[in-house]
């Protein structure tokens, strides 16, 4: 009887004949990808991007708050005051005023017992989820969430039902099936889904998760700085925020840093100080990163309902401007008073993978820069570009970047309807 020998499998084969490498190196060879450009200036409406003048229209700098004086002296303050590093994590040595200052005044913003700020957003979700869910529990998730949120779910051991995008009436289905699971309950949604620009139907959800008796966790990665009179996310838009348990933002957005926090109640987040492997054992975020997000979460609460409305007006500008030029603009739907739920993500909807590569190629160089979203980031035939807006756009900016797009898209067939 023979047998027959087989040496061990290399573990890098997937790295040769992945289901994208062919597209990749197609893109590639022709100048077509659109990841990893080069920035080459500050960040800000208009940069510099591979030696061009360009107008910036994929940028989470919503408030243009890393050109501010007053948050770049905050940065170099804590630089000259706490060195490049704390060299440690939060338990042991990298905790310094400034990060308790960052919490305390971000717990007041947010109108919560505690916050507990964590080195990047994806850490935040990551960290929070992996310690408050455990193998006996289920976490309940719209398709659409943050691919941190669903991490967590998995690091976490939690039975894991998922729902379609925004169908509240899915969400109750795996409600009532959560419900024999056995264990607690936790629900995570997006305050605002970051590659369609809508908002989660909140009402409803809190109405869902209180009347079958799930926790409630809101991502308001995309709200803080953005939504609300005091700029604090979907829970204040639409007054849940004392029906909302937890509440993830992050510093890299709207507060022109790197960095994230959870917001709820005080036993919770002294629980996670001690149970959150992500923030236990990862360094401290670095003192320039804190500095600059305090002195943002400061002005945001002094000055933010000007910033906010400028920011919205802007989106709003643009979002007519392409429906103007006969794009598929997916539309943010409306609010429970009738008026349009606007965010500054404005998508674009072009439907084939190498189409949207190739438009978004076309305008980067003829000089607007966007965001170009295809599968599996977004549903199959469902590519995008996903536009973003400032407050610090100026209405002859966006007329600009209009302009060019409406002589680029003229070269495209089948984009306007």
């Amino acid at each position: 009887m023979s047998e027959t020998s087989t040496g061990p499998i290399d573990l890098f084969e997937k790295v040769r004949s992945h289901d994208r490498r062919e597209q990749l190196e197609a893109a590639n060879a022709a100048d077509l990808n659109p990841y990893f450009r080069l920035l080459t200036s500050q960040a800000g409406p208009v940069v510099e991007m591979e030696g061009r003048e360009t107008i910036m229209l994929g940028s989470n700098n919503y408030l243009g708050l890393t050109g501010d004086e007053r948050v770049r002296q905050a940065a170099r303050d804590a630089l000259d005051e706490y060195g490049t590093g704390v060299t440690g994590s939060r338990l042991l040595n990298g905790t310094t005023p400034l990060h308790l200052d960052l919490e305390r005044e971000l717990a007041e913003w947010m109108e919560t017992e505690d916050a507990i700020v964590f080195t990047t957003g994806y850490q935040s979700n990551l960290g929070c989820l992996q310690a408050i869910l455990g193998p006996n529990d289920t976490v309940i998730a719209d398709s659409g969430d943050h691919a941190s949120i669903l991490d967590g779910c998995k690091l976490s051991g939690a039975k894991l039902r998922p729902f379609r995008h925004n169908q509240t009436g899915k969400l109750e289905k795996m409600l009532q099936r959560a419900a024999d699971d056995g264990g607690g309950v936790l629900v995570v949604v997006d305050g605002v889904y970051s590659m369609e620009g809508d908002l989660c139907d909140l009402p409803r959800v809190v109405e869902l998760a209180g009347h079958y008796g799930a926790r409630l966790m809101v991502d308001e990665a995309h709200g803080v700085g953005v939504l609300g009179s005091r700029g604090a996310g979907a829970a204040e838009l639409f007054g849940l925020e004392d029906r909302v348990d937890l509440r993830m933002g992050t510093f890299s957005k709207s507060l022109a840093s790197c960095g994230g926090f959870i917001a709820g109640s005080a036993e919770v987040i002294e629980y996670l100080r001690i149970s959150s492997r992500s923030f236990i054992f990862s360094a401290s975020g670095v003192p320039a990163a804190v500095g600059a997000a305090l002195e943002a979460v400061r002005i945001c609460r002094a000055e933010g309902p000007a910033l906010y409305s400028k920011l919205l007006g802007n989106a709003d500008y643009l979002r007519e401007g392409l429906k103007g030029l006969g794009l598929n603009v997916i539309e943010p739907g409306l609010l429970p008073d009738g008026s349009v739920a606007t965010t500054p993500v404005v998508p674009v909807v072009v439907g084939d993978d190498w189409q949207a590569i190739l438009l978004w190629k076309a305008l980067f160089d003829a000089g607007v820069y966007t965001n170009v979203a295809i599968h599996p980031a977004v549903p199959p035939s469902g590519a995008l570009l996903r536009t973003s807006l400032m407050a610090t756009h100026e209405i002859s900016q966006l007329d600009r970047a209009l302009e060019i797009m409406a002589g680029v898209i003229a070269e495209f067939d089948g984009l306007t309807g």
